[in-house]
């Protein structure tokens, strides 16, 4: 995956004042309006996975994540570079808290079998404050994973990525990984990827509940490998059926908006998605 240029200062005020004027005609969805005391989106942790704006800085993806109204957020390399120092790492932890976000971790991280490797992405980690860690290791790797997961106490979700992922194509392959490991070491469904590939996400968050500490969400058009990101409720994903499975769970961890479409300008299709899940949600009676 290939980054661009970061936007000219121009071109993000630019982009910003267009946000704020979408703002005050009301397209932003009143997520914490004041004088209600309902909690969004049921109390699931609807957040963005800051891959989903890999064509921005870090500044940018805090102020379109705040836009959103939404308040957690995971971190992609693009954002948070792996070769960054201690001092960086506390810096941008520091930097999302001051605008009012929750990181909840980071990801996807891949995982070679090499102690040095390992050892250094957990230390990126923990400097960074990361409760979690999501990742796609060489099933070899995974004894060096959980000794770390152990030594700096953090949880490890393994991701699954649907057809063409020779490790862990399914939620059930990263789930023997770890069944009878240490209990930080978990999975991390992405509900897309798994329907892709012919599997059933919603039976599989259920199945893997003991062990689900993060879910990557994005609807996507057909399954196999042509296929296209969609706003949810607009491809095959039983979306409802994810909520309604995540809410009968009280799942806890960051149900994270990985939105792979329109990477220039994916806000309107991300506000589109959000305003599905709080629709959804409210019929569900969450």
């Amino acid at each position: 995956m290939k980054t661009t240029p970061n936007l000219s200062r121009r071109q993000f005020l630019t982009t910003s004042l267009g946000w704020a004027g979408l703002a005050a005609a009301g397209t932003r969805m009143p997520l914490h309006a004041a004088g209600t005391a309902k909690v969004p989106f049921g109390g699931l942790k609807l957040g963005v996975a800051s891959y989903s704006f890999r064509k921005f800085t870090l500044d940018q993806a805090i102020a379109m994540t705040t836009e959103l109204g939404l308040k957690y957020i995971s971190l992609k390399d693009f954002h948070l570079p792996m070769k960054s120092t201690k001092a960086e790492r506390q810096a941008v932890r520091k930097k999302i808290e001051a605008a009012g976000l929750v990181l909840m971790g980071g990801g996807v991280i891949y995982l070679g079998n090499n102690e040095d490797e390992v050892r250094a992405v957990f230390e990126y980690a923990s400097d960074a404050g990361m409760p979690l860690i999501v990742t796609s290791p060489e099933p070899t790797a995974v004894d060096l994973m959980e000794k770390y997961a152990i030594r700096h106490d953090i949880r490890v979700a393994i991701h699954n990525h649907g057809p063409g992922d020779k490790r862990f194509p399914l939620p059930i392959d990263a789930y023997r990984a770890i069944e009878k490991r240490d209990r930080r070491l978990g999975l991390c469904i992405d509900v897309g990827h798994t329907l892709r590939i012919g599997g059933d996400p919603v039976a599989d968050l259920r199945k893997y509940a003991d062990r689900l500490y993060d879910v990557h969400i994005k609807d996507v058009s057909a399954i196999g490998t042509k296929f296209e990101d969609m706003p949810y409720g607009k491809g095959i994903l039983d979306v409802r059926g994810v909520l309604k499975a995540l809410l009968d769970l009280k799942f806890s961890g960051h149900l994270e908006m990985e939105y792979e479409a329109q990477p220039e300008a994916p806000l309107p299709g991300m506000k589109e998605s959000i305003a599905y899940v709080q629709k959804v949600v409210d019929e569900l009676g969450g």
